[in-house]
């Protein structure tokens, strides 16, 4: 008896539950696509075919805001994005650099816990910082 397909596996996409020395929480504002700009989120972005998550997150904030990163831990869960795509939050150390939007981005804001809930976060992402929130800095 032919068995069923298994369904695709969703594409992952990755952010950093990034801080800064002060406690604060790093949020990015989306230029691109039209769709989601000047609209907040988590920074990161997709995990390639054959790439590890971890190395995924700090590739991706490498290339979108010029630092070396170091994700600690994930998250527990995930949290759905368009269909086909999952998001993954990883607690996520700063090594070295200065955050820079360039690539997807046009600003950048450190928020204090209090300030978390002051910018327009892309509704999908609002799971991820409460959970971020609940969780707490690495």
């Amino acid at each position: 008896m032919p068995t069923a397909p298994s369904p695709k596996e969703p594409t992952v996409v990755v952010a950093a539950a990034l801080y800064d020395r002060a406690g604060r929480l790093l949020a990015a504002r989306r230029s691109a696509p039209v769709e989601l700009a000047g609209r907040w989120e988590l920074p990161g972005g997709k995990v390639e075919p054959g790439e590890r998550p971890e190395h995924a997150l700090a590739r991706e904030l490498r290339e979108e805001l010029g630092v070396a990163a170091e994700p600690v831990d994930r998250l527990p869960g995930e949290w759905p994005l368009k269909p086909g795509y999952v998001l993954q939050v990883w607690r996520t150390r700063l090594r070295s650099g200065t955050p820079a939007p360039l690539q997807d981005h046009d600003d950048l804001r450190w928020l204090t816990p209090d300030e978390v809930w002051s910018v327009d976060w892309l509704d999908q992402d609002v799971p991820a910082v409460r959970e971020v929130l609940r969780q707490g800095r690495p």
